[in-house]
């Protein structure tokens, strides 16, 4: 596991968090709009939906309605006791996504943007997904609207992840399959932009992280920032205190930045993101973009992406599929620029190690996502006293991952969960 972290010589200082993006969608340098022509119509048209939503309480009032009744927020905060005696060292709590419906955060984006694309009178939607968190709270929001719904992803994803693709064709959504390159999360991505472009009257792209062209990035935090409201709350209550470290797993970041967001003017709060280390850090071997990455525009937007001398995407490697891809949110460089978010890095064997050893400690199943940043918060937690308070994002469930879980770790007389 590398623990070093990313952050720049900036030194961190105060500053006014709801001031990023800008009107141009930028977070310092990074971020932006760079798409085809053909896009840049319904964004502009999605920017001028999100902002006069947000100057509607029915709009907001809806959307907490449904992440009650329909989604299951509020969240508990669970204190890891038995498994912080097992470390020795200091107290772990959970933030239990993993609890809402779907089974991952990823429903907050969801019901955001669904609410979002029926007010635009949007009847189709789009997504892409990686490891089918996100895919599988499309659909389910979709269902619950009565849209109609297409998925894109990988085809090595869907392998890994064969029991969401089918919770997703369930829910009525169609699953298309992406053989191109790497057959993971950016060609997912890719499939599903080309898609847009065709069908952009009726459709409407829920993209599942803090990533792509403006208005993205900033929106989906927005959706995600009821995590890290209801933690402070929840630490305020039941603490009085806030927590001394608040960890998260980071792909592409929406669980993190909405995670650390109402934190992020806290200074004495150290928020860290976990990237995925792979098998090693060897080009091509792992998904850590702060440790072999470098400013780059991909897919929307400018931030740091892993790719060669000659500005080619590099293949990326996780154990993890939604931690399996080359660029990070923008909003992430920048915190990082300034100090304020630091990142570090967990390979694949200690990622596994953390999922069994919370099942196993907690009868809690994490994603192998997720078990990125608990392999991370068990080692800090070893080096420190037991009046340090840690907090990680459980970001997700484990279900969909056990069977492959199980397979890499050479478990035999696996079920066959091939939908072929």
């Amino acid at each position: 596991m590398t623990t070093r972290f990313s952050n720049s010589a900036t030194s961190t200082t105060a500053f006014d968090r709801f001031s990023i993006p800008d009107d141009q969608g930028r977070f310092g340098p990074y971020g932006g709009s760079y798409v085809p022509e053909t896009l840049c119509h319904p964004l502009r048209e999605l920017t001028e939906a999100y902002a006069d939503a947000q100057k509607d309480p029915q709009f907001e009032k809806e959307l907490k309605s449904m992440l009650k009744s329909f989604a299951g927020r509020p969240t508990a905060l669970y204190y890891a006791e038995r498994l912080s005696k097992q470390i020795g060292g200091a107290r772990i709590f959970l933030k239990r996504e993993d609890l809402l419906h779907t089974g991952a955060h990823k429903i907050n984006n969801a019901l955001g943007q669904a609410l979002l694309a029926k007010r635009m009178g949007k009847k189709r939607i789009i997504a892409e997904t990686g490891a089918g968190q996100h895919g599988i709270a499309t659909a389910s929001v979709c269902a619950r609207f009565g849209f109609e719904c297409v998925i894109y992803m990988g085809a090595e994803d869907m392998r890994r992840q064969a029991l969401n693709v089918f919770r997703m064709k369930l829910s009525g959504a169609e699953v298309r399959g992406v053989e191109a390159g790497s057959k993971t999360l950016k060609e997912a991505i890719n499939e599903a932009m080309r898609d847009w472009v065709t069908n952009v009257r009726n459709t409407h792209y829920i993209l599942g992280s803090a990533l792509g062209a403006h208005p993205y990035p900033g929106m989906v935090r927005d959706f995600h920032r009821i995590i890290g409201e209801e933690t402070k709350k929840q630490f305020l209550k039941q603490e009085g205190r806030l927590p001394d470290e608040m960890i998260a797993c980071v792909g592409g970041g929406s669980n993190a930045i909405g995670f650390f967001f109402d934190f992020l003017e806290d200074l004495d709060v150290r928020l860290v993101g976990v990237e995925a280390g792979g098998r090693s850090l060897d080009e091509g071997e792992h998904a850590a973009r702060f440790e072999g990455g470098k400013l780059g525009i991909l897919q929307g937007c400018k931030t740091w992406i892993l790719q060669n001398k000659d500005g080619q995407i590099n293949q990326t490697h996780s154990v993890s599929a939604g931690l399996d891809y080359a660029a990070i949110g923008p909003e992430h460089a920048f915190y990082r620029d300034r100090g304020r978010i630091d990142f570090a890095n967990a390979g694949d064997a200690d990622a596994l190690e953390a999922f069994k050893m919370l099942s196993s400690e907690e009868g809690i199943l994490p994603a192998l996502e997720t078990a990125h940043g608990l392999a991370y918060a068990f080692k800090r937690a070893a080096e420190l006293p037991q009046d340090h308070i840690i907090c990680v994002n459980l970001s997700g469930r484990g279900d969909k991952d056990a069977v492959e879980a199980a397979r890499v770790m050479g478990v035999r007389d696996l079920p066959d969960m091939s939908l072929s």
